[in-house]
């Protein structure tokens, strides 16, 4: 059986796993709306997974929200990032874990998703805490 204190980081490596799983399946989508779910819906996985693997460096309460926001603004510089094309730069994004991590164009619209993805990563991490802490679960 786990310890209480190593519950938490199994339960967000297993969201973690579930998270990723989702969005890249998200972002190889091929059907109805695919260009949408390639390029805009996958980004909230994408926040939620990077909550989910700072959730696992920081797993403490009061880290949740600042995760959440350090993510939110992380990904947005990401995203003005790709304004800029220096030679480097677009050799990793010609790699398929450069332009997973990177991304290769910017839009404006992402925002909104990055907003959306970073506050479900928020409460997603609310409820690992809520979980992870409940009295039944130190039995």
């Amino acid at each position: 059986m786990l310890r209480f204190t190593h519950r938490p980081r199994f339960l967000t490596l297993l969201y973690l796993l579930l998270i990723i799983t989702l969005g890249l399946s998200a972002k190889f989508y091929q059907g109805w709306g695919s260009a949408w779910v390639n390029d805009s819906f996958s980004s909230i996985f994408y926040e939620m997974a990077w909550c989910l693997v700072f959730f696992l460096l920081f797993p403490r309460r009061q880290a949740i929200w600042p995760i959440a926001l350090g993510v939110f603004l992380g990904t947005s510089i990401l995203e003005f990032l790709q304004l800029w094309h220096p030679p480097w730069l677009q050799a990793i994004r010609a790699t398929l874990l450069g332009r997973l991590i990177l991304g290769v164009a910017f839009d404006w619209s992402d925002f909104i998703y990055y907003i959306i993805g970073s506050i479900a990563g928020g409460f997603l991490l609310q409820h690992i805490g809520n979980v992870t802490s409940s009295p039944s679960s130190k039995a």
